[in-house]
């Protein structure tokens, strides 16, 4: 196996003008599994560090109030005091779309003045493709006078409500408002990376990039610049100090930051033309597919990503899908709900033509029967390659908000048979198998130490064993849950079928308002990212 054989190369990235390398290696990645899990270890490494260190994010959504363990501190305590310690604490977070309309306009901006007050700088950042978001999660803490302490944080998990379960699902005490089907506190299901060794010093970039980025950070709101103008907000990023240099190798994972950024005017100066290798990444690892595409995803939309695995399958008739989503939509309501449900629909219809029998798809639970919503965004293709990001299985993310993912080569084997599922000489990869088991014990109501994974290596027994398993927990609901509930948390999950007329408004709105295409016109028109 080489790099170049799962990664994209630079004349495959096509953003020359990007400082970002085309990947990394000698790093050490983690995966935190669960909320919990990454805000206890975003606490213990941001309370270690002092004056002179970095501290810079990029996010989605902030809660200033979020509790990062149960007693706290909250997010704004954690960067206020860092910044009072004298730690360089910058950050770029979303403006967001208004509240009555379900989004995070003022908790952003009161996470904002809060940190700022403290002598952070944390600004509101509208410079997207119209109705687009920022919707990249990063921490990134660099120690000049210790590089090795170095530390950078990617994946699905915001800085806000809801995000703080654990692996009992019980959701986070602070919860945000979603369908009645989850409850007054939603179960959530989410993965961080937490990465060390050269990589950080990418991931330093990505954040420069756009801290430096010469558009005006009210770009495509004018309204909402003479608001900040009146409100005296800051509205110039200052000078970032000097980007140390790349933390020494670590470790024997391989890294590759993957963005989404859209085709926008004014232009990115990082990305003039945008750039889609979140797009371009996945299509290289899902064309290598032999045996097993995994996915833990939000939404799995839009028919042309399904195209990609619905090509695959065919073209590999030892190829499995499987795929973890959540059982209801976030939101409720005549007007919501269709559009967020009619394109599932149209995406597993075309794999399951495709490969009728190897396309499996399950939603989970807790042990209460109460639906987990899957936030979780990540990808293992034949326990070789393994992504863990920002971005969803659809156009929105491919193309039109900006995204970031990191995927994943480990340089160790696994040395579990069978030692090469997928036959073309990669050999599976320590990173990518670990990281598909965790998942499937958790969902299996495995013990995480046991080990005993015997029927989960080989892809085709793997399947078996997960379909029997969801399989049984149904059979269980269907039969009036009689006796003991099965172990499993995982459920067959069923597409609904909308009606004619409703699919015939639903679909129009799908396409337009959730799930929009931000390639430039000739990449639309040739059907490429």
């Amino acid at each position: 196996m080489t790099m170049r054989d799962w990664f994209l190369t630079a004349p495959e990235r096509a953003n020359p003008a990007s400082d970002l390398p085309v990947w990394t290696s000698g790093n050490l990645a983690e995966p935190l599994i669960h909320g919990a899990a990454y805000f206890d270890r975003l606490v213990r490494e941001v309370e270690a560090m002092k004056a002179g260190d970095h501290l810079f994010f990029l996010d989605w959504r902030g809660d200033p109030d979020e509790r990062l363990r149960p007693d706290g501190p909250t997010v704004a305590q954690l960067f206020s005091r860092a910044a009072q310690r004298g730690v360089v604490v910058k950050g770029l977070i979303w403006r967001s779309h208004l509240d009555v309309l379900s989004y995070s306009h003022q908790e952003n901006r009161n996470l904002s003045e809060t940190v700022n007050a403290a002598g952070g700088e944390v600004l509101l950042d509208q410079r997207v493709r119209r109705g687009g978001s920022h919707h990249q999660k990063l921490v990134v803490l660099r120690h000049p006078d210790s590089p090795q302490r170095d530390v950078a944080f990617v994946g699905g998990i915001d800085l806000c409500h809801s995000r703080r379960d654990d692996d009992s699902h019980r959701g986070d005490p602070q919860a945000v408002v979603m369908s009645h089907h989850y409850g007054d506190r939603p179960p959530w299901h989410d993965v961080q990376l937490a990465v060390r060794g050269p990589v950080v010093g990418a991931l330093d970039t990505v954040f420069r990039e756009r801290w430096t980025d010469p558009m005006p950070l009210d770009s495509e709101n004018p309204l909402a610049y003479l608001r900040d103008r009146l409100r005296g907000a800051d509205l110039r990023p200052s000078r970032l100090p000097p980007q140390p240099a790349d933390p020494s190798p670590c470790g024997p994972h391989h890294v590759q930051a993957l963005r989404t950024y859209p085709a926008v005017r004014p232009r990115y100066s990082f990305a003039p033309r945008g750039e889609r290798t979140v797009a371009r990444g996945y299509t290289k690892a899902v064309q290598r597919a032999r045996r097993l595409v995994y996915l833990e995803d939000q939404y799995l939309w839009s028919t042309e990503v399904a195209d990609l695995f619905a090509r695959a399958l065919h073209d590999n008739p030892d190829l499995h899908l499987v795929a973890v989503v959540p059982r209801h939509p976030d939101v409720d309501g005549r007007l919501a709900l269709p559009p967020n449900t009619v394109g599932r629909e149209q995406a597993l219809a075309l794999c399951e033509k495709a490969a009728p029998n190897r396309v499996h798809v399950f939603d989970v639970e807790n042990h209460e029967g109460t639906p987990v919503y899957v936030h979780a965004k990540v990808c293992v293709v034949d326990d070789v390659w393994a992504s863990v990001g920002s971005d969803n299985f659809n156009r929105r993310s491919w193309t039109h908000d900006s995204e970031l993912s990191c995927a994943v080569l480990d340089d160790t084997r696994d040395d579990r048979s069978p030692v090469d599922p997928a036959g073309r000489g990669d050999g599976a990869r320590r990173f990518a198998r670990e990281l598909r088991l965790r998942l499937w014990r958790e969902h299996l109501d495995r013990d995480q130490a046991d080990g005993d994974d015997a029927d989960l290596i080989d892809p085709a027994d793997a399947v078996a064993t997960i379909t029997a398993s969801a399989e049984a927990l149904q059979r269980w609901y269907d039969g009036g849950r009689v006796g003991p509930r099965p172990p499993g948390r995982l459920r067959p999950h069923r597409a609904r079928r909308l009606p004619w007329w409703t699919r015939a408004w639903a679909l129009p709105a799908y396409r337009l308002v959730y799930d929009p295409d931000g390639r430039p016109l000739r990449a639309r028109r040739a059907g490429t990212w």
